[in-house]
């Protein structure tokens, strides 16, 4: 269980912001990102969240366990001419709820239902604005997915020639993160939420992942305040505010209504001790956990 307080950060971050701090570094540019907080009912009525565990040989967040996604493609912005099918929401609609340009809110919805394709074989989308691919588990949905993970086509292509519809109503807007100052390699997030579709199913396809799993969402949390397993600031974060939802469908209620805003954790020294900062309005969920804001 959580000790009560946030474990301090390694010395040599600390003294990698440090070096921020007085203007004797420059950060590096963050690469916008997005990723999904895949749930499916859980045994208990609440929710359980896929995981894939990183490669160790991954220079970004290497052995921890994360949510399907990666960075946004340049191709995600539509610029190979083709006419992506879209149902739900609109891009003007997400721009708003996502707190960014309209191009971006495409682009990141894309990067969301795409990366999570590529990572996770569960595919976001249907025939028409009511239905919703069933399985794609087959040789030949495999061969387009492997596809698209090595660029021989975009979202686009694949979906213009399956005669599909991106179905952005599947996914709500849950969170936004940016990789501290002080990290050599910054991504700037937008965290989705979205249940498995019925039917379909998770494989582990990732070559980015030595291992992927669903667990409940307080279970997760137990290992990861047990050192079972690895997750950063912003996984467990999203972790925590899922789990104090009763179950998907609250959870993507909940998100309907949400307007993200990018959190940038920053080093702060509490009690002696350099410990990153957490989003506001956590306050509450920490404290039940015995942890320190």
């Amino acid at each position: 269980m959580s000790t009560g307080r946030r474990p301090a950060l390694p010395q040599k971050l600390v003294e990698q912001a440090a070096a921020f701090a007085s203007g004797e570094a420059t950060p590096a540019e963050p690469r916008n990102a997005a990723t999904v907080v895949l749930l499916r009912p859980g045994a208990d009525g609440g929710s359980e969240v896929y995981l894939l565990r990183r490669q160790t040989s991954m220079a970004f967040a290497g052995g921890m366990c994360v949510f399907p996604g990666g960075g946004v493609d340049p191709r995600d912005f539509g610029d190979d001419g083709g006419d992506l099918r879209w149902a739900g929401p609109t891009p003007e609609e997400w721009a708003t709820r996502l707190g960014v340009q309209v191009p971006l809110a495409r682009a990141l919805l894309c990067a969301a239902v795409r990366e999570t394709f590529e990572e996770s074989g569960v595919l976001l989308a249907g025939e028409g604005p009511d239905s919703v691919v069933a399985d794609t588990a087959g040789d030949d949905w495999e061969a387009d997915r492997v596809a698209l993970e090595d660029r021989d086509v975009s979202l686009t292509e694949l979906f213009g020639r399956r005669g599909l519809v991106l179905r952005t109503d599947l996914l709500g807007a849950w969170s936004a993160w940016c990789t501290p100052v002080f990290e050599p390699r910054r991504y700037r997030t937008w965290f989705f939420a979205a249940r498995l579709p019925d039917g379909q199913r998770t494989r582990d396809v990732s070559s980015e992942s030595s291992a992927v799993m669903w667990v409940p969402t307080a279970e997760a949390l137990r290992m990861a305040d047990d050192g079972e397993v690895g997750m950063m600031p912003p996984t467990w974060f999203n972790v925590l505010d899922a789990d104090a939802h009763d179950g998907p469908d609250a959870v993507l209620a909940a998100s309907r209504d949400r307007r993200v805003e990018v959190f940038m954790p920053e080093a702060a020294q509490v009690d002696g001790e350099w410990r990153l900062t957490s989003p506001p309005g956590f306050e509450a969920l920490l404290a039940a956990r015995g942890v320190e804001a």
